[in-house]
């Protein structure tokens, strides 16, 4: 019986339900300040206690992670691991990690993940290289899965480096900190769902959602004469909520998901494996504008721990993301082909 491990954090949840429905092993590698909500679910068969995520790199770590019942487990990587190691730290992690993990690198890396994507022929937003030449407003973001935190809007030069000073005086972000600029698209917000199954050949789409962000958010509550101009809100994401596309939408959907996993065949062998997700905004014309991708499972297909009405249609059952994953390593253990999805 093969074992699913990820950390205690972000979706935790989600994939050991989901490997537990599928009959196989869970182990959760947890920090000690997290236990107490951990122990609350019995589908967890074996949990890691460490001091911080980064010990996952540890040999004590690593050993319970080789020794897991039915062989080495295989971990699912979620935005927690992208955020807290580095791409070169993922990458030196000894047991499988369920997808591609060279992909997590061109996640962590805004000039890699803009050459993905623009490779898999997706709209984008134009780029600042250099925040002296904004001219319309734009954001600036964090490198990695910082989920929103320390990002802000900036309508010229003057206005970034004025915003930027006050978040590093607040220690949001770092003296120095590489961040990148790239003109705002409007529009209702959009994360699309995908699962790309090398198994089967097949890219599905699982749904979407729409991430809430303090304090943007409730600014909107907050009479235009009453919002203190002095004051830069905060893109940290607080939660999600579904969102179903008007069926039109879902053919270009689909070509979108399938690209992408073409590009990243080309571009980072053996390509992008298992689930991802592409973000952006529909505008006023009903087209998609993408500004991110994550190339792991996101934190927003929690919002189907009971399955998406999409995998219904396709499946016939509630499945949710994470036995997706799930049946995928089953399926692929079965074969004596975990290589192809976990490496």
């Amino acid at each position: 019986m093969t074992t699913v491990a990820t950390l205690g954090s972000h979706c935790a949840l989600q994939v050991l339900k989901g490997a537990k429905d599928e009959g196989l092993g869970t182990m959760l590698v947890c920090e000690r300040r997290r236990e107490s909500l951990y122990r609350r679910f019995g589908f967890i068969d074996r949990i890691v206690l460490v001091d911080r995520f980064e010990d996952v790199l540890g040999e004590r770590c690593a050993s319970e992670l080789r020794g897991a019942p039915g062989g080495p487990a295989v971990l699912v990587p979620h935005g927690t691991l992208v955020a807290r190691l580095s791409p070169d730290q993922m990458e030196s992690i000894g047991s499988p990690i369920f997808g591609n993990r060279r992909m997590l690198r061109w996640e962590s890396d805004r000039g890699l993940k803009e050459k993905l994507m623009r490779e898999a022929r997706l709209p984008l937003p134009a780029s600042v290289p250099d925040p002296s030449n904004i001219r319309t407003l734009s954001i600036a973001k964090r490198q990695g899965a910082a989920g929103g935190r320390g990002y802000f809007l900036a309508s010229s030069g003057a206005d970034y480096r004025a915003k930027r000073a006050a978040l590093v005086g607040r220690g949001v972000i770092r003296e120095g900190e590489d961040l990148y600029v790239q003109e705002y698209a409007r529009g209702v917000l959009a994360y699309l769902q995908f699962f790309h199954s090398p198994l089967r050949g097949d890219v599905e789409f699982f749904g979407a959602d729409q991430r809430h962000e303090s304090d943007i958010e409730g600014l909107a509550r907050i009479p235009a004469g009453e919002q203190d101009a002095g004051w830069t809100p905060s893109f940290n994401v607080i939660g999600n909520s579904p969102l179903v596309l008007r069926e039109s939408l879902l053919e270009e959907a689909y070509r979108m998901g399938e690209r992408f996993v073409e590009a990243s065949r080309r571009l980072v062998p053996p390509g992008m494996n298992g689930p991802f997700c592409i973000e952006g905004v529909y505008g006023a014309d009903g087209r998609f504008t993408a500004f991110e991708f994550s190339a792991r499972i996101v934190a927003g297909t929690n919002i189907y721990m009971d399955g998406s009405p999409y995998y219904s249609l396709l499946y016939g059952e509630p499945v949710s993301m994470g036995r997706r994953i799930a049946r995928e390593i089953k399926e692929a253990a079965a074969a004596g082909s975990l290589d192809a999805v976990a490496a």
